[in-house]
């Protein structure tokens, strides 16, 4: 069972550092119930060597990356996990039918849980990482998608191609680069000997300043 944070729910559905209307709250709750129903979480990771060419640039089994953001994440790090994961094509199904029949309310709160669901089901998989890295003395950065600041989401054919997603998790990539099924999470994971935690991740890398996602 995957557990789905109310407050990151209310946060995709808009609400900032603030409580929705009971009635919203209770669809959330519902929406959760029915996804726990219809996902079918997989995921797939590897570790690499992580090659640096400078400051800002890197290599990963032959992925070329120049991003300042996410070689400030990977600072310190000889090593880093590629994953990707996804809940399937459940929660997709389910939006559409509801969309089918005329219940947009709910396929709104729906997309909104889905999202939440997916990121708590990336923390579980963070953390089996975490408990296999432990024993080699190794601690985990925070985990890094395509899209994040200046890593280029071009980066996610490669990321593709490295992990075989679609074979592995049945994962495919649009020509315009979005993931089918679209709740799916690609992303580097740094692995170092340095246990720190000043290194930012998420919304704190991005620029948009006025986005209506972004975390208080």
């Amino acid at each position: 069972m995957i557990k789905a944070d109310r407050k990151e729910i209310f946060r995709y559905l808009g609400y900032r550092g603030r409580e929705p209307e009971t009635g919203v709250a209770e669809a959330a709750d519902s929406c959760a119930a029915a996804l726990q129903t219809v996902v079918e979480p997989r995921h797939v990771r590897r570790v690499f060597p992580l090659e640096w060419v400078s400051a800002d640039r890197f290599r990963i089994e032959g992925m070329d990356v120049v991003s300042r953001n996410l070689s400030r994440n990977l600072r310190g790090c000889s090593e880093v996990c590629l994953m990707a994961a996804t809940l399937g094509l459940g929660p997709d199904r389910l939006v559409q039918r509801e969309e089918a029949l005329g219940k947009m309310s709910r396929a709104v709160i729906l997309q909104a849980a889905a999202a939440a669901m997916i990121e708590a089901y990336c923390d579980d998989v963070n953390e089996e990482i975490r408990r296999e890295a432990a024993p080699k003395g190794l601690f985990l950065r925070p985990r890094f998608s395509p899209g994040y600041g200046d890593f280029s989401l071009e980066h996610q054919t490669e990321l593709f191609r490295i992990l075989e997603v679609q074979k592995k998790i049945g994962v495919t990539l649009t020509g315009s680069l979005l993931m089918m099924p679209s709740k799916s999470v690609t992303a580097v994971i740094g692995l170092s000997k340095e246990n720190t935690h000043c290194m930012v991740q998420g919304c704190e890398v991005c620029g948009k300043q006025d986005c209506s996602f972004r975390r208080n």
